[in-house]
């Protein structure tokens, strides 16, 4: 009883602290806030707290505080899956509302949540510029019109709408801090949600910065202006800077760039440390604790992530498919767990120094205790050379392969196993999109004993592939499809060959065929394992002790180099009991406010990546010992069901598939869950969306539910 209210507890604190960072942005457009906010600087200004301090407890720590309390319920939410009491729950979640070639497929809960965000921004664009041009001020510097003067205060409030995506931009990526975990959102659904928040915010800061050099032109001022450094409010020239490096970074994100040059893009989206900088010096302190939360996060999270791949460890063995696919082993911690759908990120210092790449993983924790595994397909230059690099030592006479180090990130993947609490399961796989259901069908697989918890009883597994080679990339699982009248689950296969004419060949065939797999072990250097992320609590410990000495040293730093500050408050006071006049506060340059924030950010990292290293090497200290590469995972003969299919010449008929599906399975409650090429995603999220339809025409009471999830095998 004592969990259960804690966890209420959590929750409701967790409700309010967001309700209260939410209402704070739509209150500070206002008049109100303004006046109130101004009252409370001015009391806070001579107290030890100060004005800088109340601006990060206020505006900051909010979000540093919604990552704490996350992480402490990533702790204490038990890791399986809910039971089916609640039936349909997660379908306005799931369901696609809207399926676009463009946009690709959008749910009920993102249209929602994006409409929310687009009146959030109008309101608070009508809210500055109506009061702007109700006070409207010639500037003294700048001789303009009175639509020049309109124009240059609507290209100041389009700076706000960036700055508000600012704010969000950084959360959604997070990895080891990321909240939306708590959520159950998939990592790669929110890396789309980044991806949005970036077009809004260079969108909006592009009409700022664009439409200010237009009115400097048309004023004939731009020379003067646009090379401004002020010793006090906006520094134009940072503000230029920080636009520029926005839109590189933006255009070398675009996918046509993206896909083809990766690494042109992947190296300029290191420029973000330069547009955060330069956006500190261009906006000024008052606007940066805004947006301050995601980058102190992210900055934590960056550090901790760093520390978490170190030391290296080296693979144990590949197979190599002939459909250039590779499997790579990888030693694990036992107890290192991990939830199906998880992924990690690779880096592999002798193909590529500095490049990370995201990978689905193929293997179950439940049932593999020493080693993880990863399915990778050579499509572009850095899983060629890997490939390449591999196949020498294949073709290599040597007793003794050379050992290739690497350095792991996670795995990352949901706080549960949700997707277990359907009564039937309809996996959809196209290509390399087979990887993340590798390790759902083994974790079900190893479930079946459990008698808490109720799993799907029966699965349906449709595999689309260009060539019949590539469905021996179901090696590994192909122990699953045996006769399964002992068992308490039914798996059922559909694969279809879309570029391959009918042909005598079998699954039975294609998946016992050893040459279509060649393995290789690599010696061992490394005695080091994958021990994965830091519990939730250090982690939320960490963030914690990064704030405290953040704030002490933000405190510090204001009271010793801007004593003006406080004195400057003092004196307006006195100054208006007598004159009734205000007088400026600000006594000093507003870069001077901007370095000491990065100087406390800079300490508190420091300390608190330096306690993350003791925590590091404390968790090392039991160290993995050497696993052998014969432990890995080997060719397995099987003889599958008769009842398995295999197609050739064509593609999957989704609407035969749906329909004949709840009747094969007898159940209601469908989970489907899908992961492939685009179109394919779409033409299944159409198929639900239709089926959802139907239901709404229909009077029936038990008709089946069709619960729609997108999985991405590439980020």
């Amino acid at each position: 009883m004592g969990h259960a209210t804690l966890l209420a507890v959590l929750r409701v604190l967790m409700i309010l602290v967001c309700a209260g960072w939410i209402s704070l942005w739509l209150l500070k457009p206002t008049q109100l806030w303004t006046k109130k906010w101004r009252e409370a600087e001015d009391s806070a200004g001579p107290t030890v707290l100060g004005y800088y301090g109340l601006n990060f407890a206020v505006y900051t720590f909010p979000v540093v505080a919604l990552a704490i309390i996350g992480l402490v319920l990533l702790h204490l939410v038990p890791r399986e899956p809910k039971n089916r009491q609640a039936r349909g729950s997660p379908s306005f979640l799931s369901k696609p509302l809207l399926v676009n070639t463009i946009v690709g497929v959008i749910s009920s809960f993102e249209i929602l949540v994006v409409t929310l965000f687009i009146i959030f921004l109008a309101w608070t664009f009508y809210a500055r510029i109506s009061n702007d041009f109700k006070k409207l001020m010639p500037i003294k510097s700048l001789k303009l019109d009175i639509w020049q003067l309109k124009y240059l205060r609507v290209a100041t409030r389009f700076g706000l709408l960036a700055e508000a995506c600012l704010a969000l931009l950084l959360l959604p990526i997070l990895r080891g801090l990321s909240i939306f975990r708590f959520l159950g959102i998939q990592f790669e659904a929110s890396v789309r949600y980044h991806i949005w928040l970036g077009t809004a915010m260079i969108f909006f800061a592009t009409v700022h910065g664009g439409s200010t050099l237009f009115i400097w032109g048309a004023s004939h001022h731009i020379q003067d202006e646009i090379w401004r450094w002020q010793r006090t409010g906006r520094i134009y020239l940072a503000g230029e800077t920080a636009l520029v490096t926005g839109l590189v970074m933006w255009m070398t994100s675009l996918p046509q760039i993206r896909r083809k040059k990766f690494e042109l893009f992947y190296y300029t989206h290191h420029l973000y440390i330069i547009f955060l900088i330069f956006f500190l010096f261009h906006a000024g302190d008052r606007h940066f604790y805004m947006v301050f939360g995601g980058i102190f996060l992210f900055g934590l999270d960056k550090l901790l992530r760093i520390i978490e791949s170190r030391p290296q460890s080296c693979i144990l063995s590949a197979r190599v498919f002939s459909s250039k696919a590779m499997e790579l082993i990888l030693p694990k911690d036992p107890s290192l767990k991990y939830t199906p759908t998880s992924i990690l990120f690779m880096k592999i210092p002798s193909v590529e120094k500095f490049q990370w790449h995201s990978f689905s993983i193929t293997s179950s924790s439940s049932v593999d205790d020493h080693t993880l595994s990863l399915i990778l397909k050579c499509e572009g230059k850095w899983t060629n050379s890997l490939y390449h690099m591999i196949h020498e030592e294949l073709d290599s006479a040597a007793d003794q392969m050379k050992c290739i180090p690497v350095a792991i990130e996670g795995p990352y993947g949901p706080a549960s196993m949700n997707f277990l609490r359907y009564d039937s399961l309809l996996l959809v796989a196209g290509g390399i999109g087979i990887t993340p259901f590798l390790g759902i069908l083994q974790e079900i697989s190893s479930a079946q004993n459990s008698s808490k918890y109720k799993f799907p009883s029966k699965i349906q597994l449709i595999y689309v592939v260009k060539s019949s080679q590539d469905i021996c990339l179901l090696n590994s699982i192909s122990h699953l499809f045996l006769n399964q009248s002992n068992e308490k689950w039914n798996l059922k296969l559909k694969a279809f060959v879309t570029q391959e004419e009918q042909s005598g060949v079998t699954i039975k065939e294609l998946l016992n065929d050893l040459s279509l797999v060649r393995t290789v072990g690599f010696s061992t250097k490394s005695n080091y394992a994958v021990h994965g992320v830091e519990s939730p609590l250090r982690m939320a410990a960490l963030i914690g002790i990064c704030s405290v000495v953040f704030f002490i040293f933000l405190i510090c730093l204001s009271h010793i180099y801007l004593p003006s500050e406080k004195k400057g408050v003092a004196a307006a006071e006195k100054l208006a009991v007598h004159s009734k006049e205000k007088v400026p506060k600000e006594k000093t340059p507003s870069w001077v406010a901007d370095l000491i924030i990065l100087s406390s950010f800079i300490i508190a990292i420091t300390c608190t990546t330096l306690v993350a290293i003791i925590l590091r090497w404390r968790r090392l200290k039991k160290e993995l010992p050497p696993v052998s590469p014969i432990q890995s995972k080997g060719i397995t003969t099987m003889v599958p069901s008769e009842e398995h299919e295999i197609h050739f010449g064509g593609r999957p008929n989704f609407e035969e598939i749906f329909s004949k599906f709840p009747s094969e399975t007898g159940e209601s409650d469908i989970g489907v869950l899908v992961c492939g090429p685009e179109t394919m995603k779409e033409s299944v999220a159409s198929m639900c969306q239709h089926k959802s339809q139907n239901l709404k025409t229909t009077a029936k009471k038990k008709n089946p539910c069709f619960n729609f999830h997108s999985l991405n095998f590439t980020l």
